[in-house]
């Protein structure tokens, strides 16, 4: 669960920096680093979805901040 929790943010955080440099600068990073191929881009983008979703659920399911008062 740790590792799949730390490959998920890691790739959140990869798809985050990507989109901040192509926010403002326009330099699209994202498809440069899969050499144009429009499929790994799409694939990529994907998996930050999955990533996101499996964020969501160990937030609601284990409820990390419950002790937090």
């Amino acid at each position: 669960m740790r590792l799949s929790a730390t490959v998920c943010l890691l790739d959140l955080i990869f798809l985050c920096l990507c989109g901040g440099v192509y926010a403002f600068t326009g330099f699209n990073m994202l498809k440069f680093i899969c050499f144009g191929n429009i499929t790994a881009v799409r694939v990529l983008l994907g998996t930050g979805f999955v990533s996101a979703v499996f964020c969501l659920y160990a937030l609601i399911a284990f409820r990390p901040f419950r002790g937090l008062k």
